[in-house]
């Protein structure tokens, strides 16, 4: 149980976050804005998510790449919004958290039993 949990909880949260920063895609249309600016905006948006769920697909074997991977992107992040402690603590928290799990699925799946 416990190693099932430790190998599904990364990838599942690692998907819900990319599904939650999905969520920033769509303040791309706003009222009174034209469809094909919205529509450009809100593909630049949709990039930061792909990027997270291609981690999670990268690491699906390989979870110490989603550690590394996962921490990189909260570091990022922290220094791109360094002005912003709440947008820091709400986006990178959650990153490395899922990159510290990555990485306890990959320690413990090497360690001896």
């Amino acid at each position: 149980m416990k190693h099932s949990l430790l190998v599904w909880s990364p990838r599942l949260l690692g998907l819900a976050l990319a599904a939650f920063l999905t969520l920033f895609a769509f303040d791309g249309f706003q009222q009174g804005k034209p469809f094909s600016a919205a529509l450009a905006e809100f593909v630049m948006q949709l990039i930061p998510p792909a990027v997270v769920a291609g981690i999670v697909v990268l690491s699906w074997q390989r979870p110490w790449l989603g550690g590394v991977g996962f921490a990189l992107l909260a570091a990022l992040y922290a220094i791109a919004a360094w002005s912003r402690p709440d947008w820091i603590l709400a986006i990178s928290g959650p990153l490395l958290m899922v990159g510290g799990l990555f990485l306890w699925s990959w320690r413990y799946a090497t360690s001896p039993s």
